[in-house]
């Protein structure tokens, strides 16, 4: 097994269980607080917008929670996902490094997201809900909910920032394609949306304003909800099950990574690659590194502070303790629309701040340098969000090289850039340019965070 290239598993192998890390964190999460009173938010606070089921997840202790099985049998169609040894990769960057990835780019949407997704639309459903409102950057979280919708025969309402509404038609038209109602945001259709436009006619969005536009949607309508794509807990436990694979891939290859990279926007598809194994480096006390890469565009962690702040840009949502670029922040029209946001996920951001994992931001440029020499190594295009993953990947892989020391490398591959070759056209014809978000306009932003 240990000269495979791709390492599958059976059916029978896909996880049972989702792993709630919030019963093995050194130190409990902060309270969500109600933006009113500043007090801690009880359940009838979110039911408005989220289903009790979600809601009980969300706060929960309990290490593992039952993966229902008609999520299961969606999840089917496309798990396990494959991991694969980079060896054409580690071949080309002359390197002694293992480097693994796993793939979720074969799930029906392209990417990671149907994970959450399938199982936000179940339980929505099972609690009598007709309809959902989301927002989604990329368009990635938006084609997994249209998909899981029609899965289970549900409405689904998506707010797609503008600028990659824009950039990724074919993303709107995939969302259509399984029956989704898809807007640019902001829009016209909500107050949140009409209070940006009436500021700014031509703002880009952001997955801020998309998440007010889409709150707002949901709080108004007695049959709808709302589900988001990341950042909560309840979200990222449902992406273990990339995790919870990867341990048994690694298992089959007889190897264990010395170091576990991805992506991360609001941090759930890091999240779904890391925490079983940050479990077995707090249970079991594994040596195991794991770095989590952002945008130099957009550095919620590497610049942000982590503090109480809003989810959204129109403070409908609770605060939450995360690191944030304040949320007023309105990142600049970068390719990675998945890693546009202002915030990330109090459960990354506690990790950071316990130094149980470490952050790297990267400019554009160099993460498609690093996709590129992927795709004429591995065969895979990867979609701009990854690519960041890959970036420092191949970074500890040629450290590896100069030391000689052949570690094991593994990254979260998690989705495919079919859609997003707009991007890589700019890359090669020389039209793309690297930003770092000015310090005094993070500094600007960071004075309009609420004070807790």
């Amino acid at each position: 097994m240990a000269e495979e290239t791709k390492i599958t598993l059976t059916e029978k192998e896909i996880p049972t269980r989702w792993y709630n890390i919030q019963a093995d964190l050194p130190q409990p999460l902060p309270p969500v607080l109600h933006p009113g009173t500043k007090q801690p938010v009880g359940p009838q606070d979110l039911a408005p917008i989220f289903p009790m089921a979600l809601i009980g997840q969300e706060v929960s202790r309990e290490r593992y929670i039952e993966i229902p099985e008609e999520v299961r049998e969606v999840y089917k169609l496309w798990r396990p996902t494959p991991m694969y040894r980079a060896r054409r990769l580690e071949k080309a960057l002359g390197t002694p490094a293992r480097i693994y990835y796993k793939y979720e780019g074969t799930s029906p949407a392209g990417s990671h997201k149907p994970n959450t997704a399938v199982a936000q639309a179940y339980f929505n459903k099972q609690e009598g809900v007709k309809r959902l409102t989301t927002e989604t950057g990329a368009g990635q979280w938006g084609s997994a909910l249209a998909f899981a919708c029609r899965s289970f025969g549900m409405e689904c309402k998506v707010y797609m920032v503008k600028v990659s509404y824009q950039q990724k038609p074919y993303r709107r038209v995939m969302m259509e394609t399984w029956g989704a109602k898809v807007v640019p945001s902001p829009s016209k259709e909500t107050q949140a949306g009409q209070r940006i436009l009436a500021g700014d006619a031509d703002s880009p969005g952001s997955l801020g304003i998309a998440i007010s536009e889409a709150v707002e949607d949901a709080a108004t309508h007695p049959d709808t909800k709302y589900a988001l794509g990341s950042v909560l807990n309840h979200v990222l436990m449902h992406q273990t099950v990339i995790g919870e694979e990867a341990l048994l891939q690694m298992e089959k290859a007889g190897a264990y990574p010395d170091m576990v990279i991805g992506c991360v926007g609001g941090g759930s598809s890091f999240a779904g690659i890391s925490l079983p194994f940050i479990r077995e480096r707090l249970q079991k006390g594994r040596k195991t590194r794991f770095i989590a890469v952002e945008p130099e565009a957009c550095p919620s962690i590497t610049r942000g502070k982590y503090i109480y702040d809003f989810g959204d840009t129109g403070e409908m949502t609770p605060l939450v303790k995360m690191y944030t670029l304040g949320h007023t922040f309105v990142p600049p029209r970068i390719h990675a629309g998945g890693l546009r946001y202002h915030g990330m996920s109090p459960i990354i951001s506690a990790l950071c701040e316990q130094g149980v994992i470490e952050a790297r931001a990267v400019h554009q440029t160099a993460i498609f340098e690093a996709a590129l020499l992927f795709a004429r190594a591995e065969g895979i295009i990867s979609a701009p969000e990854p690519a960041h993953a890959i970036k420092v990947a191949i970074d500890e892989a040629l450290k590896c090289k100069e030391s000689g020391e052949a570690k094991t490398i593994l990254f979260n591959l998690c989705g495919h850039g079919h859609f997003d070759m707009s991007s890589y056209d700019d890359y090669l014809a020389g039209r793309l340019q690297d930003y770092a978000y000015p310090q005094a306009e993070i500094e600007k932003a960071l004075k309009l965070v609420p004070q807790v």
